[in-house]
């Protein structure tokens, strides 16, 4: 991506403010996209191999959208195999149907195509969407999606000069469908090959000396935590998740997979060009990827070693990651501050504790969580629940707390009220870093620790100025504490977002419901869902 692939913010601000104020007085505006999903052959780290295309683009097409914005997407399913796209922290308000995950879509068959329909409900800054179905994701159907102010909300900055988008993830030289079938025999997920920066080994941006640049940086990859710096340059945070930060200053920034961070970085050194580092974080094996800063007049290339990342563990991790704070008087996608609203005052309904482990069960490989291993059912959850289908998900198999004894796999939901406030705690007892993710919702990520979890933890909880985000990581015999507001109804799953991890069972789905059916809780089912399983042949 060189200087004529800058997203220059002023320009897309212009463009999407301008197609905002056309429709004042009438409802938000729509944006209409048509995507087709097609195999393609590109050489991404040296040789030669299949990926999952967009629109022929890899990464898939960038969506830049404002807060509020309706999207109406149709996609076209081109290859061999069933297909889904998730949002990665799209909260779906009042819409589990629009998700994207096995447990409220049916899948896209192929050489079909489906239409999503949802709103970018009251939500700023810097997310992604990637395939969730199979292990599609290691093989490409990733994008990002950033999600720009409204007209006359301001943001806690001043507006950049320009905007790059930086699409980091772990990559594998095997095929997907050999992949999966690795991990459908049981075996161990393998090591990846390469960090990709974009899609690409090598890339470029550049900017002038003097003028400040926003880099949207997200981990895009299947199972490796990154590090992520700029040679020579000083990180302002200013957002991650859709929370707005305070503007603490770093060298670089631990980024674990399915999270997302925006920094302001000022091209203040004498002109040169700089080196763009990532690194792979809690991983056997070490694997870099580099970009290049280019200032404008620069004639003097990048020289020297790659600029070293932190050489200590998950106690350095954990104290940076305890610096990452709302910023309580700034607004984020409302007007309101978000220091308005006093998360660290509410007394939990209940606390839920979520263990996760490495069984093995019938021989094979598998993942849980409270020693429950998700499989997917034929028939989405979300269907089943609507059409009162019994027999699809089981509300008695995953427990609240960890118990003793052996793993089993069951389509396993945990039940909650609407409104409900709970504390999560997610308990690491392995040598492995987690990452859990939450579909429609971010919640306040109070508290992380070593080893067990207790009581008498809650002492150290940051209950006054925690950010909001959507996926947290769990380090290495560790605890994370979240608290999360359930104002949201619907069928959401919760994680691992490390994909292996996932696909082989440590998940399951959260429904979240109110007796008293209405519009102003949750949506209708959509007339164009599409129906599968147990629940073909119903009406919508």
């Amino acid at each position: 991506m060189g200087g004529g692939g800058i997203h220059w913010v002023h320009l897309i601000y212009g463009v999407l403010v301008c197609l905002s104020v056309s429709l004042v007085n009438a409802e938000d505006p729509y944006r209409y996209y048509t995507w087709t999903v097609t195999y393609g052959t590109i050489s991404v780290s040296g040789s030669p191999q299949q990926v999952i295309l967009i629109n022929g683009k890899f990464p898939g097409p960038q969506l830049d959208v404002v807060t509020n914005d309706n999207i109406i997407l149709n996609l076209y399913n081109k290859l061999d195999q069933p297909f889904l796209l998730t949002w990665n922290g799209i909260k779906q308000r009042k819409n589990s149907w629009q998700d994207g995950v096995l447990g409220t879509n049916c899948p896209i068959p192929p050489n079909s195509n489906y239409t999503y329909k949802f709103q970018l409900k009251d939500q700023v800054g810097t997310f992604t969407y990637f395939p969730s179905t199979l292990m599609h994701k290691a093989a490409g159907g990733y994008g990002a999606i950033n999600i720009y102010a409204r007209p006359r909300i301001p943001v806690p900055y001043p507006y950049p000069d320009g905007d790059f988008t930086l699409l980091i993830g772990d990559w594998y030289k095997t095929n997907h469908k050999v992949l999966q079938q690795s991990l459908d025999t049981g075996k161990v997920f393998p090591l990846p090959d390469a960090l990709l920066i974009n899609g690409q080994i090598y890339s470029s941006f550049s900017g002038d000396q003097g003028k400040t640049y926003m880099f949207r940086i997200s981990n895009v990859g299947l199972s490796t935590s990154i590090n992520f710096r700029i040679q020579g340059h000083k990180m302002k945070l200013v957002e991650m998740e859709g929370s707005h930060t305070l503007q603490n200053v770093y060298d670089s920034l631990d980024i674990h997979v399915g999270q997302s961070a925006s920094v302001l970085v000022t091209l203040d050194q004498s002109p040169k060009d700089y080196y763009i580092v990532a690194s792979t974080r809690f991983s056997k094996r070490l694997l870099s990827a580099s970009s290049v800063l280019h200032y404008t007049n620069s004639h003097t290339p990048v020289s020297g070693p790659l600029p070293a990342g932190p050489t200590l563990g998950k106690f350095w991790s954990m104290r940076q990651a305890r610096t990452f704070r709302w910023n309580l008087t700034a607004n984020a996608a409302r007007p309101n501050p978000q220091g308005s609203f006093h998360y660290g005052q509410i007394i939990p309904s209940r606390t839920i504790v979520l263990a996760n482990s490495a069984p093995f069960i019938n021989g094979k490989q598998r993942y849980a969580v409270n020693r429950v291993s998700y499989v997917n059912a034929d028939t989405p959850l979300k269907l089943a629940d609507y059409f009162n289908i019994p027999g699809v998900f089981s509300v008695n198999t995953i427990q609240s707390q960890p118990t003793e004894g052996p793993a089993y796999v069951a389509t396993s939901v945990m039940l909650a009220t609407h409104h409900e406030f709970i504390e999560f705690v997610f308990q690491n007892n392995e040598k492995e870093i987690q990452s859990w993710h939450l579909s429609g919702y971010d919640f306040w990520v109070v508290g992380y620790g070593n080893g067990m979890w207790s009581k008498e933890k809650r002492r150290s909880y940051n209950l006054r100025d925690t950010l909001t985000r959507h996926t947290v990581q769990v380090y290495p015999n560790s605890w994370t504490a979240i608290l999360v507001s359930l104002d949201n109804q619907g069928m959401w799953n919760i994680r691992s977002a490390a994909w292996p991890r996932q696909y082989m069972g440590q998940q399951f789905y959260l429904r979240v419901w109110n007796q008293v059916q209405s519009l102003a809780n949750e949506y209708d089912i959509p007339s164009n869902a599409l129906l599968c399983g147990k629940a073909k042949g119903r009406h919508t």
